[in-house]
């Protein structure tokens, strides 16, 4: 008789809901949690400080609600998160809590996203067990431009969204200010969907499995995950914009100190990498510029299997086990890479690409060159 392992359950989707101090972000989590699509889900809630008044705003819900309560969830409250999602994990695996199917994880506004994310990324086990399905972030349409100019965790919480929410635009100053936030928003993360609450757009279907599989897990939804072609057009507006205030001598007096510092950009090849090439590309990335790389997301075709593209998902150094996908999703077979950074030059990234994978670019250095770079790896990498 032959043992066999138990099989791992399939991993469970983790949403992040975050966004600046009164966004409404308990608003949305009370009207999300009402749908029957949150049925069995598990809810972290995080306080500010040790006034426990958050999780108070949150009605009863059927089903096991965790409370941490150990101050800001974006510095020493790291450890916590871990024994807060281990801990379910235990439970549920004992029987001790009803079973939960999804994670919906409430951040304070004054969180950066960047430590969390690298939580649930770089913890082996929580690896194993949960899957990011995405950064969902708040901005409140009467005070959103004025948070983006003073606070940069704001901007950050913006630029790492999978869909951006606009609220309170239900009230005249909101009305009167949405234009301006909208274009605002879409300028800074262009791959971010984004929503208006008070129409209801931001609704289960719109805000879950915005990941990169759907809710069976099977099916990669890499097209609507990456939203290339619209970090593409905004990144190709940019330059038409950059272009003509430079040539007519105007000052970029639109884009604030913080924005300014944010880029979005897609690289697209349809030449295939060595997986050699490929973990030279993103340990050069992560040791040269791993703090800036606020999310890296993309699908990646390899030399050693063309018919089966790595799925890759990075947040500043950290970097998830690249994923082999069964096949290409589509008729598109280009390697597509999204990246959204604070203070790099996309043509840094994009000059390094084509030289890791042999493409002939202006002013690129030199492929040989880099394999003697002193940040390029000397052991195997993310695919070695």
């Amino acid at each position: 008789m032959t043992m066999t392992e138990p099989r791992r359950p399939p991993p469970i989707p983790l949403t992040i809901l975050t966004g600046f101090l009164g966004a409404g972000k308990t608003s949305l989590l009370n009207r999300l949690l009402a749908s029957p699509d949150l049925t069995d889900t598990l809810v972290l809630i995080n306080e500010f400080g040790e006034v426990g008044i958050d999780h108070l705003l949150v009605e009863n819900v059927e089903g096991d609600m965790i409370v941490m309560s150990s101050g800001c969830i974006c510095c020493s409250i790291r450890g916590d998160l871990v024994a807060a999602l281990e801990d379910a994990l235990r439970k549920l695996d004992n029987g001790r809590i009803r079973p939960f199917h999804r994670v919906m994880l409430e951040t304070t506004g004054l969180a950066d996203p960047a430590p969390i994310l690298h939580t649930i990324m770089s913890h082996p086990y929580l690896a194993l067990r949960y899957r990011l399905d995405g950064v969902v972030t708040l901005v409140d349409a009467v005070n959103g431009a004025a948070t983006l100019d003073a606070h940069e965790e704001a901007v950050k919480q913006a630029a790492v969204a999978d869909r951006l929410v606009i609220t309170k635009t239900d009230l005249p100053e909101g009305a009167a200010r949405l234009e301006a936030l909208d274009t605002r928003l879409a300028r800074l993360n262009p791959a971010a969907r984004r929503l208006i609450a008070a129409t209801g757009e931001a609704n289960p279907a719109a805000l879950l499995d915005c990941g990169l599989y759907d809710a069976s897990g099977k099916i990669p939804q890499v097209a609507k995950w990456l939203n290339d072609e619209a970090v593409a057009a905004a990144h190709e507006a940019h330059h038409h914009h950059h272009d003509h205030d430079h040539h007519h001598g105007h000052a970029h007096q639109d884009v604030n100190r913080h924005d300014a510092h944010i880029r979005a950009f897609c690289v697209a090849s349809d030449a295939p990498l060595s997986p050699q090439a490929f973990d030279m590309f993103v340990e050069i990335l992560r040791q040269a510029h791993g703090p800036h790389l606020l999310r890296v997301k993309g699908i990646v075709g390899l030399a050693d299997d063309r018919e089966r593209p790595v799925a890759v998902h990075g947040v500043q150094h950290v970097f998830h086990p690249p994923h082999r996908l069964a096949s290409w999703p589509d008729a598109d077979r280009r390697t597509r890479l999204v990246f959204i950074v604070k203070d790099i030059d996309p043509s840094f990234i994009e000059k390094l690409y084509a030289a890791v994978a042999d493409i002939p670019a202006p002013d690129t250095p030199d492929a040989a060159a880099l394999q003697d770079n002193p940040l390029a790896p000397k052991n195997a990498g993310l695919l070695g």
